[in-house]
């Protein structure tokens, strides 16, 4: 019975673990087919957003670009319509006036118009339309210039209205031409050849062409702001007109929303300040404009702008340019434009914390103007501006000739009498050829003479940045002297090369055997290096005292190093006087240390024998002083002090057999000085000879009187 209990439960158990198997299995597959669903709903959710955003997105990009060709087409219309009511007005400008010319008085003061119009000379061939009064602006059909020069010679009249409309279109043509062939490299030869044109007459021609070719080639926008800023120093009133003209085309293009208008105008705006022909306020203000309600198109303008002319703006009105900039900062920290844009006011701030390096305000090429020269003019944007677009139209000018005759006038005071110059020269040399000999040989004498100096020692520079640059990038010394040895050097700027090496050395905070290394090797392989470096040496230590610790131990171990290896020779150890009042204490130290190092390098056995050599003892005497005992006490001190006392040791001798030699030099003296006195005393005697023969009985008898007398006293 028990055990068929126990099988029982048992049975159970496993019924019931079965059971409960089951249930967890079908709960993990329905969780799992829950899990599933749910994957496969989120799917099919996010295929739908995506999708639903998809079309989103080309409903937008549709109507932009719909509201974009609506918004393209009525600038076209808008453009096309102010050119129709320009070209309408000027229209009736020109029927007008060849109404009026068609007209005469009659004796009653009234106008009858002329049914009969003479036949004018001029409308030959060249003329195809008949009367040229009929023709527009620009003249009718193409004339060939050699056509137009020849009817201008065949018209007798020249105040006639025919040939002024004939001197209207060659001054158009000229000047179109010479402004569309202007660049950095021929500006010079072109503005001698711009003011042999009438720029009082032709201004408006001038400022149209100067504005349309700027808008058809913006890079060279600062060679015409460079034209026009020559133009102004002369004619102010020609660069007033090109002002107010380009900031009216920058209202009228800001208006229609014309982009790339504003652009053309707004950067030749900035040239004109860079050339201070347009004065700085406009350009505050132009930035002002546009960053006052900022868009993405305004703030990109205005970038650009600041780019430009950022650089004169700094140093004309510098607290101008940093409200700009606030401005910009508070843009940013906004953060409603696009991240492009956002991008290029960083890069805005960047350039400016560069000092607009690489954006100059005049290249050296185009600064053309002396600042004192320049007129300055102020235009607002919010002035009335007239534009004076009749300047542009052919006008008959009743004093033709007398205009004429003033601007040749002023252009020969602009250009000088260089014309009339060289036709004289020219008929000089046709009619005596002697004299254009001597002309030239005098020429080539003052030639010969006059030498241009480089005052500025740009190769000078540059050789020592090359000297500089090749010492500091080598890594040992055996490549940095392969590499000074290829640099081309002149005779005498191997002393360049040896002051360069020197101050490499000074400069760094430790000494470093790689300058001594490499100064060794200059001195092995040529002997005017070891010349230089002697001079060096003289030099230095000149000019000791103005030298800090640590470029002196540098400049006095270096030394050490040349002298340890015999590149340099010992006798410069001659210029250095070791004496009290000969010393100062930064030459004190200098030796200390060029003797200690000398100590280390050879040792103090062979250093003594150096100092000790025969053969250079003259060089060594100044260091090793023995004319008076207190330098030589002051030298013995010296060494001993710095450690070096082995080397006194014959000097410390010297100093002890000094009273010695003393006394041995006085005796000598002594005896000479006897030896004059007993050679005075014979020549008086010479002359007393016979005195003495008388008296010598009588002396020799008293002398041996006296010598009895001495006798007598010892016993």
């Amino acid at each position: 019975m028990a055990r068929r209990h126990s099988s029982e439960s048992s049975e159970d158990y496993v019924k019931d673990e079965r059971g409960r198997y089951r249930h967890h299995s079908s709960h993990r597959r329905e969780r799992t087919y829950e899990r599933e669903n749910g994957n496969r709903r989120r799917d099919t959710e996010d295929r739908h957003k995506a999708r639903d955003r998809r079309s989103r997105y080309n409903s937008e990009e549709e109507v932009y670009r719909k509201s974009e060709r609506d918004r393209g087409r009525d600038r076209r219309h808008r453009i096309n319509k102010d050119d129709d009511d320009e070209r309408n007005h000027r229209d009736k400008h020109v029927s007008k006036q060849q109404e009026n010319s068609r007209m005469k008085e009659d004796g009653n003061g009234r106008l009858v118009e002329d049914s009969k119009p003479q036949r004018q000379s001029t409308t030959v061939e060249g003329n195809l339309n008949g009367d040229t009064s009929n023709l527009g602006k620009s003249g009718g059909v193409y004339i060939p210039p050699f056509k137009l020069a020849r009817m201008m010679k065949e018209v007798q009249d020249k105040s006639s209205v025919e040939y002024q409309r004939l001197t209207w279109d060659a001054l158009r043509k000229s000047i179109n031409g010479l402004v569309n062939k202007v660049n950095a490299a021929n500006i010079k030869n072109i503005i001698p050849e711009l003011f042999s044109e009438n720029l009082i007459r032709g201004r408006g021609l001038f400022c149209r062409s100067c504005m349309k070719s700027q808008m058809a080639s913006p890079g060279f926008t600062d060679v015409f702001a460079a034209l026009v800023a020559v133009v102004n120093t002369k004619f102010p009133e020609v660069g007033d007109l090109l002002l107010r003209r380009i900031v009216l085309q920058l209202k009228r293009a800001y208006k229609r929303n014309d982009k790339p208008q504003l652009l053309a105008a707004v950067k030749f705006i900035a040239h004109l300040v860079n050339q201070q022909v347009a004065h700085e306020i406009i350009a505050l203000e132009l930035l002002t404009v546009l960053l006052e309600k900022p868009t993405d198109d305004s703030v990109e303008v205005a970038v650009g702008f600041v780019t430009e002319c950022g650089s004169i703006l700094q140093d004309l009105s510098p607290k101008g340019l940093h409200g700009i900039f606030e401005r910009f900062r508070g843009i940013l920290h906004e953060g409603e434009i696009d991240k492009r844009v956002q991008f290029l006011i960083e890069g805005l701030f960047a350039i400016r914390k560069a000092k607009f390096q690489g954006y100059p305000a005049v290249r050296p090429e185009l600064d053309l103007v002396e600042q004192e020269d320049q007129l300055t003019h102020e235009v607002s944007l919010d002035e009335e501006i007239d534009p004076e677009i009749s300047l542009d139209i052919f006008k008959q000018d009743p004093n033709f000739l007398e205009n004429e005759k003033r601007y040749e006038e002023v252009r020969k005071t602009i250009l000088g009498e260089e014309s009339e110059d060289e036709e004289g020269s020219e008929a000089g040399s046709d009619d005596e050829d002697d004299d254009e000999d001597e002309d030239a040989d005098s020429d080539e004498e003052e030639e010969e003479q006059m030498k241009i100096r480089d005052e500025t020692e740009t190769n000078l520079i540059n050789l020592r940045r090359t000297i500089y640059l090749t010492i500091m990038s080598s890594v040992d010394f055996e490549e940095a002297g392969h590499k000074l040895l290829k640099i081309k050097l002149e005779p005498g700027q191997e002393m360049e090369l040896c002051i360069m090496l020197l101050e490499c050395c000074s400069q760094e905070r430790t000494y470093l055997r790689y300058y001594g290394l490499l100064g060794q090797r200059f001195c092995m392989i040529n002997k005017v290096y070891q010349e230089n470096f002697d001079k060096c040496f003289v030099q230095q230590y000149s000019m000791i005292h103005r030298l800090e610790t640590n470029k002196l131990r540098n400049v006095a171990k270096f030394f050490a190093h040349l002298l340890g290896t015999d590149a340099l020779p010992w006798h410069v150890l001659s210029y250095i006087r070791l004496t009290e009042e000969d010393t100062t204490s930064s030459s004190r130290i200098f030796i200390k240390i060029l003797f200690q190092e000398l100590s280390e390098h050879l040792g103090i056995r062979l250093l003594n024998e150096r100092l000790n050599d025969a053969t250079m003892q003259d060089s060594f005497e100044s260091i090793f002083p023995r004319d008076n005992p207190k330098n030589t006490r002051f030298a013995i001190n010296f060494f001993t002090s710095i450690g070096l006392g082995g080397l006194t040791e014959n000097l410390r001798e010297y100093l002890k057999n000094m009273p010695r030699l003393i006394m041995q030099q006085q005796k000598p003296v002594s005896d000479s000085e006897s030896d004059d006195e007993s050679g005075s005393s014979d020549a008086s005697d010479s002359g007393t000879a016979s005195s003495e023969s008388e008296s010598e009985s009588s002396s020799s008898d008293e002398s041996d009187n006296d010598k009895r007398r001495r006798k007598r006293r010892r016993r």
